[in-house]
């Protein structure tokens, strides 16, 4: 099995950036646009797998750019790197999503 990073960059406000390393390869997708990045990120991801016949399952580990940026942006990239790491049960910048519960 190879080691797949997922690489997400939503920092910058016009541009959208959404990588896969694989294989000693990066393959690269982005998207201008100023509004609307939590619509553009999700479909960026998937058109990414799809273009190199990669599933969901086969990513070991998820990036995500901290900072600094927009921050909205900033969050949104979390928020999909923190929800993909824990549905895959991968790390996110090299750790692993814990999910407390509050009472």
């Amino acid at each position: 099995m190879k080691h797949v990073i997922l690489s997400l960059d939503t920092s910058d406000s016009k541009e959208t950036r959404v990588a896969l390393v694989f294989d000693g390869k990066r393959f690269e997708k982005t998207s201008q646009s100023k509004i609307l990045k939590a619509q553009t990120v999700l479909p960026l991801i998937e058109e990414i797998l799809r273009d190199c016949r990669i599933s969901f399952s086969d990513i070991s580990e998820v990036t995500v750019h901290i900072g600094p940026g927009s921050f909205t942006g900033l969050r949104v990239g979390a928020a999909i790197a923190n929800t993909l790491g824990f549905l895959l049960d991968i790390p996110v910048n090299g750790q692993r999503v814990l999910i407390v519960p509050s009472y």
